[in-house]
């Protein structure tokens, strides 16, 4: 315990050193892409999605749907865009979603004030859902269907940037338990459980796996704490966790059988729903329960904290 302790303790005042420097370092995730031209941090995303979807990711991931707000970041968001995906388009952060025919960036102003190079005879409404914005490899801008799934680009600006030191994530509202050394986040908005892994990932983290009683008890101890919002709408008396039933049994999300996991204490007449709750939770006193996947619960995030060995790797000594 005491040599776990002064680890605790030297990696804690390493992350200190390290995080006062992370805009001088230039770095937010390893995902994103440091443009020195812009101060700003993009991710090319290939996977497509829709308008709100895309916006939704960014958000989660810390960032904003990028949009061009002159024609130099343009030319420079086109020369990454083009080195990573050739992709004929890109969702951009501007829509008319607010009120018809007004295009407006993700941010509240308006597209002809920032950026306002409208392809020939764009936008032009077509088929009447025509809402959203695109940016095509030329750098013209198209109006299209919110609900179409095109790639899209997230953006972060070096001034914007934070660092949770203890946590070593740029996200601030996680917190550090110093006996486990690990860092977790409840989050009082429900979602279902794929939902909850999605936002999970996203920071960078995973929806949190008991290995032990002390872990138990400390996300116990989260959730009685922890205000709780649209509490009509979230699972009663149920926090998901990361692990969930597949055909050979139950599993954590890194593919370890649960009795494996190193905590395996069910509560009362649980698991009970059979096929139709293959979803992994614990009940407010930590102990585990199974759900339907499809129902919105509460959730907690877990997120290892790095080894100084990681630390320096990123970098350097």
């Amino acid at each position: 315990m005491l040599r776990y302790k002064l680890f605790t303790s030297i990696l804690f005042v390493s992350m200190v050193t390290i995080s006062h420097s992370q805009r001088d370092n230039k770095y937010f995730r390893k995902d994103y892409t440091y443009i020195e031209a812009t101060d700003s941090f993009y991710k090319m995303h290939t996977i497509h999605k829709t308008w709100e979807n895309a916006k939704d990711l960014c958000a989660m991931e810390g960032a904003t749907l990028f949009y061009p707000e002159n024609q130099e970041e343009a030319d420079a968001v086109s020369l990454y865009w083009n080195a990573t995906q050739p992709f004929p388009h890109i969702f951009i952060g501007a829509s008319s979603l607010i009120a018809k025919g007004i295009f407006e960036t993700v941010d509240g102003q308006l597209i002809s004030d920032v950026y306002s190079n409208w392809a020939p005879g764009e936008p032009n409404d077509s088929s009447g859902n025509e809402d959203c914005v695109s940016m095509n490899k030329d750098q013209t801008l198209n109006d299209l269907s919110c609900e179409h799934k095109s790639p899209f680009v997230c953006k972060k600006t070096l001034d914007s940037l934070d660092w949770n030191t203890k946590c070593d994530i740029p996200y601030l509202d996680y917190e550090f338990d110093e006996t486990l050394g690990k860092c977790y986040k409840f989050y009082s908005e429900p979602r279902t459980w794929r939902d909850a892994y999605v936002a999970c990932s996203a920071e960078l983290s995973y929806l949190a796996i008991i290995d032990s009683q002390a872990e138990a008890d400390h996300l116990a101890k989260i959730t009685t704490d922890a205000p709780k919002e649209d509490s009509q709408n979230a699972l009663e008396d149920t926090v998901f966790l990361g692990f969930n039933k597949l055909r050979k049994g139950w599993k954590t999300i890194k593919g370890t059988k649960l009795q494996n996991s190193g905590y395996t204490k069910w509560g009362d007449q649980q698991p009970d729903g059979g096929d139709s709750e293959s979803c992994g939770g614990m009940s407010y006193d930590g102990l585990l329960k199974d759900a339907k996947c499809e129902d919105q619960s509460y959730f907690i995030c877990e997120h290892d904290v790095a080894t100084s060995y990681n630390l320096h790797e990123r970098f350097g000594d």
